[in-house]
């Protein structure tokens, strides 16, 4: 267990639409505290699993499951290192867009009536303002991801860019996972219902909401760029984990379950 106080404390404008986690930065480590479940569960196994994929090992972060205390408050939450280096930040979509037109992206991608021409809104105008190639290719991961993983909460304050002190951008390290797995047993996912109607009921933010629209949108227009090759054996692996642990056993069979369910239903995405 790591204690943390209010000095380590962070505030950030990029939230979740379910409200803000709680969140530190101390000595170069980043900690967040479960909010609306397991949300650090669910970090740690999209995280590790996406060691097994195409993605390099700099095109996403790793997440660890943690114990905190704060404030004489106990909590379950994630941990990762610090990918900022010296002069970069994180700048969200929505911010770099409302920085440049000054106004809305959520607002201006939700007035275009097709699903096709909202995502070419996105990349192009992210392309435009930053001068990155590919991006395209990097939201084709990030659906992948999302639909795969069942993240969500990757609205425009949840997608990101870095820019350091010159101006000059980069792309971001995937991030920001915990909505994913049904992880919100708070509110929209409780453990004691039926995991395939709660699959079923999950929707997407991005551009639609629809997983399947929105990978299929960006496949077509910038290709797969993202396979997986874990088995049910690494997936076992992480989950009995002494890290994983800390999460009650109910709470990880039901992980456990989410995942073998979306393997048997995209094995287009493993080669």
């Amino acid at each position: 267990m790591v204690e943390l106080f209010e000095q380590d404390l962070k505030r950030e404008d990029r939230q979740s639409s379910k409200g803000n986690q709680l969140k530190w930065e101390n000595n170069g480590i980043w900690y967040k505290a479960d909010y609306m479940g397991y949300e650090g569960l669910a970090e740690y196994m999209i995280s590790n699993l996406l060691k097994f994929s195409d993605l390099n090992g700099d095109e996403f972060v790793v997440y660890s499951p943690i114990a905190i205390k704060y404030k004489n408050q106990k909590y379950n939450g994630a941990c990762s290192n610090n990918f900022l280096k010296d002069g970069w930040k994180i700048i969200t979509l929505e911010r770099l867009f409302q920085n440049f037109y000054g106004r809305s992206l959520h607002n201006a991608i939700w007035t275009i009536h097709d699903r096709t021409e909202r995502l070419k809104f996105i990349v192009d105008n992210v392309e435009k303002i930053t001068g990155l190639s590919d991006f395209g290719k990097y939201m084709n991961k990030l659906l992948t991801i999302d639909n795969f993983f069942l993240n969500e909460d990757r609205h425009t304050h949840n997608i990101a860019v870095l820019i350091n002190d010159k101006k000059e951008f980069a792309l971001c390290p995937i991030f920001d996972n915990g909505a994913g797995l049904l992880s919100d047993t708070t509110m929209d996912y409780p453990l004691n219902e039926d995991m395939y109607k709660l699959i079923d009921s999950v929707k997407a933010k991005t551009f639609s909401d629809d997983f399947e629209e929105q990978t299929e949108v960006s496949e077509k227009l910038y290709g797969m760029n993202l396979y997986f090759n874990f088995t049910k054996k690494d997936v076992d692996k992480l989950l009995d984990s002494e890290e994983a642990s800390i999460y009650s056993i109910e709470i990880r069979e039901r992980v456990r379950s989410v995942i073998y369910e979306q393997m048997r239903k995209y094995p287009i995405y493993f080669k």
